[in-house]
């Protein structure tokens, strides 16, 4: 029903049943998004999820029971961009995959974006290219999910942001209730740009507040 409903608005779309028939369709053709359920057979969607996350970068919307916040928490953790509980509207699920497709430039962005590369002590981040180098000029990747949230902190430097700005400005999308989406890419990034993740020089948690980014911003 899903690829069916996906088709008619204009998507080309495989079908895997499981694990096995998923790694088939990866190795034989160009997939620009995941759409992945964490109810199947063999190996779960978590699990699954973890594994690509060891590899790739392709971004994945997962699907979750509607009445198991920790698994929704849990598929964030292990590198999921997206969630929709079940059941949900075909139409919502659409909306969802378009807006992770254009954060991830499958669709043209904004003409007012800025595009220009942006440097912060030492780090260098490209949004054309989507790419986030460390000081040693070493790729360091990035889910399209952190790399949004890392664009929005380095083009708002220096100001306390809400976790409902951050996700309008790296999601476009409003916080449901209990939503610790923003909380866990923070700590998801905080890992690989921090030298101390726990004592963290760059993303600074705002009491009450939200995350403000500290260092200065510049671009080339």
């Amino acid at each position: 029903m899903v690829s069916r409903f996906l088709q008619k608005n204009g998507f080309r779309v495989s079908v895997a049943e499981d694990a096995r028939a998923m790694d088939r369709v990866l190795e034989a053709a160009a997939i620009d998004l995941l759409v992945l359920d964490l109810m199947l057979p063999g190996e779960d969607g978590l699990s699954i999820c973890r594994r690509l996350r060891a590899s790739s970068s392709i971004p994945v919307i997962m699907l979750t029971a509607s009445g198991d916040p920790v698994a929704r928490v849990v598929g964030l953790e292990m590198g999921a961009d997206d969630y929709v509980p079940k059941p949900f509207d075909p139409h919502e699920l659409l909306a969802r995959v378009k807006a992770v497709l254009r954060r991830v430039s499958a669709f043209p962005a904004a003409k007012e974006e800025v595009r220009d590369r942006l440097q912060f002590a030492g780090w260098r981040l490209d949004p054309v290219a989507r790419e986030l180098k460390n000081p040693e000029d070493v790729r360091v990747t990035l889910t399209s999910a952190e790399f949004d949230l890392l664009l929005a902190f380095c083009r708002h430097p220096r100001r306390t942001l809400t976790r409902d700005q951050l996700l309008d400005l790296s999601q476009g999308r409003a916080g449901a209730p209990l939503d610790r989406s923003i909380d866990i890419l923070v700590s998801r990034i905080r890992r690989k740009i921090e030298s101390n993740p726990r004592d963290p020089a760059f993303i600074k948690t705002v009491r009450s507040g939200g995350y403000i980014f500290t260092p200065e911003v510049t671009t080339e």
